[in-house]
């Protein structure tokens, strides 16, 4: 059976049955680059004044302008949650939002919440209940844990579970995490 032209189009350019289709006849498109926005946020208690590509996650901004390597990119469709940061005390997945969406906001990481060098109270309770072995997720899952515990809708160790779900951990290590936030919860 023959391939039409236009089932070779779908062929990766190596593919042996490509070669009928110079890659001269592909078609080339350039589109312009958007206006930079001015954005205002401040981050960890600092305040920050950027000119950004609206294109540009609040992931990508933690990480590759402003050096907060913390927050973790894991799947980068917002379905693991190791890039979880608060918002106005509101926890979100950063890859998933737009850092121009967020002008005028306060936005914590990982590393803002700890407080004149002592541990946040979930930062200790991960370390004394063990609950992290990578600890790749662990940045996502602290700060989803803060958020979690400023809502005040958990109130059992099931509740937890559910409320903490978006928050992978690829380690197994959802038991200590429960219990640290239970810790900190007063209910250990």
């Amino acid at each position: 059976m023959m391939d039409s032209p236009a089932d070779k189009s779908f062929l990766s350019p190596g593919h042996p049955r490509s070669a009928a289709q110079p890659s001269s006849s592909w078609p080339s498109f350039s589109l312009p680059s958007p206006e930079p926005v001015s954005v205002s946020l401040v981050v960890n208690g600092q305040p920050y004044a950027l000119s950004l590509d609206p294109r540009t996650t609040l992931l990508d901004l933690l990480r590759e302008r402003l050096d907060l390597t913390g927050t973790k990119k894991g799947c980068d469709q917002g379905q693991c949650g190791a890039c979880t940061i608060l918002i106005d005390g509101r926890r979100v997945n950063s890859c998933l939002t737009f850092a121009a969406m967020h002008d005028g906001t306060e936005i914590t990481t990982i590393e803002g919440l700890a407080i004149n060098g002592a541990l946040h109270p979930l930062q200790q309770a991960f370390i004394d209940h063990d609950a992290f072995q990578c600890g790749y997720c662990t940045s996502g899952q602290i700060c989803s844990a803060a958020g979690m515990i400023a809502e005040g809708r958990a109130k059992s160790a099931d509740e937890i579970r559910e409320l903490m779900s978006g928050n992978i951990c690829r380690c197994g290590a959802y038991t200590n995490i429960v219990a640290a936030i239970q810790q900190v919860m007063g209910r250990s």
